[in-house]
């Protein structure tokens, strides 16, 4: 074990380093308590792993001009940000120095401490949003280097309640905004009827991603005009002069247990300037003037997914 200095302070009990080509430490593992002064305050470094709910010791990361890239924090540490106080396990940091990502916990799952076990660990945290202030048990939170907010990424069961250019909207699973604060995607909590240019679809993904709110089914461009949803709800019958129709629709797959229920295949809607595409895939692709669009209802014999295979 050594001792390495950082633009932040001597780090003891150093385990392991790895260095830049350039000789610059890439990151490192600590074995004692340390104390790093950085401009979100004083932040200790894990070195340890209390007990089963935590992972073991992760070590940090520095980019190539010595500042950090992540840290995963021996206790929960409140950290000031620009949405408020928020409780932190692990933080990421872009390369100007501003946090990228913040995450309020840092659980290991296994067979022994699942996300149940993580979520009871969890508290009501307040923020600010460009959509007004907030309540939620988070996951994360994501940043733009200017120190926008980009993403909130929730619990599963927790719902936010957020005005969109569709109204108002109960939002599971994640939000995402744009730099200027304009909505950039949402999880709706239920199916909603959305005014498309080729007419009203109902929205909804039956499996969205669950992993980060980052991207999420319903997209909108900056303007408040719809980009992209996915339906489970709806095919389209699509004419093209004196072209074969075709019509694009939600698919059908087993349920992930094996059992004989049977799931829908949400089917991807993507609208851009005068185009429409289908299962974004660039050969579905049709323009808005010289196309004859028609929604149809699906009547599939399909099921919500279930994932318990007890």
């Amino acid at each position: 074990m050594s001792t390495v200095s950082t633009p932040y302070g001597d780090l003891t009990g150093v385990e392991f380093r790895s260095l830049f080509s350039n000789g610059k430490m890439d990151g490192c593992l600590v074995t004692e308590e340390n104390s790093l002064n950085t401009p979100y305050g004083t932040l200790i470094p894990q070195y340890e792993a209390e007990d089963m709910g935590r992972r073991s010791v992760k070590p940090m990361y520095f980019y190539k001009d010595g500042s950090l890239k992540s840290i995963a924090l021996q206790s929960q540490t409140i950290l000031e940000t620009p949405v408020g106080s928020i409780p932190a396990e692990l933080v990421t940091f872009h390369k100007n120095g501003s946090i990228k990502r913040i995450f309020s916990l840092d659980g290991k799952l296994s067979g022994f401490w699942s996300w149940k076990n993580e979520f009871a660990l969890a508290h009501d945290i307040t923020f600010n949003s460009p959509v007004g202030t907030l309540t939620a048990k988070l996951i994360g939170l994501q940043f733009y280097e200017s120190g926008a907010l980009k993403s909130i990424t929730l619990w599963p069961g927790q719902t936010l309640t957020v005005t969109t250019p569709m109204g108002e909207i109960i939002v599971r699973k994640g939000l995402a905004f744009y730099e200027s604060g304009a909505i950039r995607s949402f999880e709706p909590q239920k199916k909603i009827d959305i005014h498309t240019p080729i007419g009203i679809i109902t929205s909804w993904d039956n499996e969205p991603n669950g992993i980060h709110g980052d991207i999420n089914s319903v997209q909108l461009s900056e303007d408040g005009s719809i980009e992209a949803l996915s339906t489970v709800d709806h095919a389209v019958h699509v004419t093209v002069k004196e072209q074969e129709a075709e019509l694009f629709h939600p698919g059908v797959k087993n349920n992930v247990c094996g059992d004989e229920r049977k799931v829908s295949i949400p089917m991807k809607v993507r609208f851009k300037k005068k185009l429409v595409m289908f299962h974004d895939n660039p050969k579905f692709t049709f323009d808005l003037e010289h196309t004859r669009f028609e929604i149809r209802t699906m009547n599939l014999a399909t099921k919500e997914p279930a994932y318990s295979c007890s």
